[in-house]
């Protein structure tokens, strides 16, 4: 099967887990082929390079969301002077003023003027809502990009701005939009620019040259925002499948973030001009484009339950989801875990050391360490001896971890966090205090298995919290958590630790408490803990999950169904629905039965001349192929007719059947084809 993988500032650059879990599915998955289209966010990660690749990627085509971009000779031209000229104008004016409407108002019930233009597939209806608006706009613009090579130029014209600008000032528009000013209209247009550029792009088949994403079997895009959009254009315009996975959904991080971490986080807006008319229009952009997305993915697969909710508020249909959760290596973790299972003494203290709490992850604002800080002052007052390690996970430069929205390090975090330590815990005369700053990679601390081996109970302080990676990690290490309740919290804990409302030191510090206590218990839970997370949170069971859903969206959406049918009628009504595995996943492959398979069982008898017949057959809408047999007219045999097919000539006679290899034949699959992955 060939897969093209969409993503957005992730897979193939080094930065990420985003990007590791790209690279792990790929590699499970060996027996598919996959093209990877990705877009860059920064200088900075296109000059980190790529990881490398397995040998199943069989092409990586890129493209900045970052910079001013280079506008297309063909579109900075046509849009603006050229022959056609003010009807490319007038079709553009259309097309961005409805997309700018649906971003800009809340009110429903416009009415859309025929549009012009060769090939629009929006005509002359009436659109009902925001989300038809919005849509209508955003292929019609593709469209336009289609024809003109591009639309950069069009995005940061004049016109954009003011065209933005009436969509502001017009009735129904909420206050923060009437409240924007030119720098606000001039910023909002540049980052339009940015997150549509995937319209302009070559990657689509329509421009003539090699088809790109018109020959995979199925495109998988990681997230809903312009990741999306290449797979949003390959549906419509060529019926390619589209699956969409988010861990963590971005619209979320959207709300939950202030002015300046959306700035640093999300990049969607500059730092410094990220005022309210920005980050409301943006919102409203983001969030139509997620709908979009989520209606026409034929499947979506969150990576855990709390996304899930999201993802049913935005729109979601239920019936397309399927929960996967995000796959981790126990590798790293097993010999701390496998050490684990001994109890320890039932004074709560592991064999060598004082009772201690570990807590690991970026220090920032969300992560709330004041909070564990209050806490473990009170755990002192119970277990006097205990100590509490804060281990920081990767570089100060490196990529967020994926556990919170808006999570991301803050490089004021960590001083404040160390001197309200200093003010809690003042050094004995000796010098010594029960709280000790570390960082993975350093002396004390080489791995991030080693953080976990020092600690008895691991803790998890965050106010908010997406997918709790640290506490996975913690359960691969047989340890017993306590954590505070959000997100997916709850969900990947099960019944194996203590869970406390967020910013509750009393709380925390009793949970603490109680296990630091009772080593026994901990023990129990760690080792439960353990279990669950090497049978939920694996690599193999995230890549297996895939391997499925890859081959019922296959079958149940057949790739190529014919564009002009779905204009017509709404998505999934389509008037002549295709054949199910009518264009087989292993079609591509070369050889003269590949090209029999796509001619299908039902057409019309050859002639001897090599052509199809054009009589009742034909003529009774059956589809056919303007492929010729080999010379001589020699017909298909199927591979199950005890022939064996030679590279030239016809096939040979008298020739017993061989079977194929058990495990790694293909469907379909000829026997000197039967090992082919």
């Amino acid at each position: 099967m060939r897969i093209a993988l969409l993503t957005e500032g992730g897979y193939p650059y080094l930065r990420g887990e985003s990007a590791l879990w790209c690279d792990r599915l790929l590699r499970g998955l060996d027996g598919h082929q996959f093209a990877v289209h990705a877009l860059s966010r920064s200088a900075r990660q296109e000059r980190a390079g790529w990881c490398e690749l397995p040998a199943n990627v069989t092409r990586v085509r890129t493209a900045p969301l970052w910079g001013p971009g280079e506008p297309a000779g063909g579109s900075a031209r046509g849009l603006g002077h050229g022959f056609h000229g003010r009807r490319v104008r007038r079709r553009f004016r259309e097309y961005f003023s409805l997309l700018a409407e649906a971003v800009c108002t809340a009110q429903y019930g416009a009415r859309v003027d025929a549009l012009r233009g060769a090939g629009s597939a929006a005509g002359a209806a009436v659109v009902t809502s925001q989300a038809d608006r919005f849509a209508a706009g955003l292929y019609g613009l593709a469209e336009l990009a289609a024809e003109r090579d591009g639309l950069g130029a069009a995005l940061r014209s004049e016109q954009a701005v003011r065209i933005l600008q009436a969509a502001c000032r017009a009735p129904g528009a909420p206050r923060a939009a009437h409240a924007a000013q030119v720098e606000d209209l001039l910023t909002v247009a540049e980052r339009l620019e940015r997150a549509l550029r995937p319209l302009s792009l070559d990657w689509y088949g329509l421009r003539g040259g090699e088809a790109g994403l018109a020959a995979a079997d199925l495109c998988h895009a990681v997230g809903a925002g312009p990741a999306a959009l290449p797979g949003l254009l390959a549906h419509r315009a060529r019926g390619v499948p589209l699956l969409v996975t988010e861990y963590g959904v971005r619209l979320r991080a959207h709300y939950l973030t202030s002015a300046a971490s959306a700035a640093s986080a999300t990049g969607a807006v500059a730092r410094g001009v990220a005022g309210a008319p920005v980050r409301a229009l943006l919102g409203s952009f983001q969030r139509l484009l997620t709908q979009e997305t989520y209606a026409r993915a034929h499947v979506i697969t969150p990576g855990n339950a709390h996304d899930r909710t999201w993802q049913e508020r935005c729109g979601a249909d239920r019936t397309r989801l399927r929960t996967v959760y995000p796959g981790m290596d126990p590798a790293p973790f097993d010999a701390v875990g496998e050490r684990a299972a001994d109890l320890p003494p039932r004074d709560g203290c592991r064999a060598g050391g004082a009772p201690t709490l570990v807590w690991a992850g970026r220090i920032g604002p969300a992560k709330d360490v004041s909070t564990l800080l209050h806490a473990f002052a009170r755990v002192r007052e119970t277990v006097p001896g205990a100590r509490l390690r804060i281990v920081e996970t990767g570089p100060p430069d490196g990529p967020p971890r994926p556990s919170a929205a808006g999570g991301d390090g803050d490089d004021a975090s960590l001083p404040l966090c160390r001197a309200l330590a200093a003010r809690l815990f003042p050094a004995d005369a000796d010098g010594a205090c029960p709280v000790a700053f570390d960082a993975v990679g350093s002396r004390a601390v080489p791995t991030l298995a080693d953080a976990y081996a020092a600690g008895d109970v691991v803790v998890l302080s965050s106010a908010v919290e997406g997918f709790p990676v640290s506490l996975v990690e913690a359960m691969f290490c047989g340890r017993a958590t306590v954590s505070t309740e959000g997100g997916a919290v709850r969900e990947v804990i099960g019944g194996t630790g203590l869970v406390v409302p967020p910013r509750d030191p009393r709380a925390l510090a009793e949970a603490c408490a109680a296990l630091l206590g009772d080593g026994a218990r901990a023990a129990r839970l760690g080792a439960a803990a353990r279990a669950r997370a090497l049978e939920l949170f694996t690599v193999r069971q995230n890549v297996e999950a895939f391997r499925a859903l890859y081959l019922e969206v296959l079958a149940r959406h057949p790739a190529g169904a014919h564009a002009s049918d779905r204009a017509q009628v709404p998505d999934g009504d389509v008037a002549h629905p295709a054949r199910l595995f009518a264009r087989p996943a292993e079609s591509h492959l070369p050889g003269r039965w590949a090209g029999a398979a796509r001619r299908g069982a039902g057409t019309a008898p050859a002639n001897p001349d090599g052509h199809r017949s054009t009589g009742a057959a034909g003529r009774a809408g059956r589809r056919t192929s303007t492929a010729r047999l080999p010379a001589g007219g020699a017909a298909h045999t199927p591979s199950w007719a005890g022939q064996d097919r030679q590279a030239d000539g016809p096939p040979a006679r008298n020739v017993p059947l061989r079977r194929a290899a058990p495990e790694r034949a293909a469907v379909g699959a000829e026997p000197e084809e039967a090992t082919a992955p």
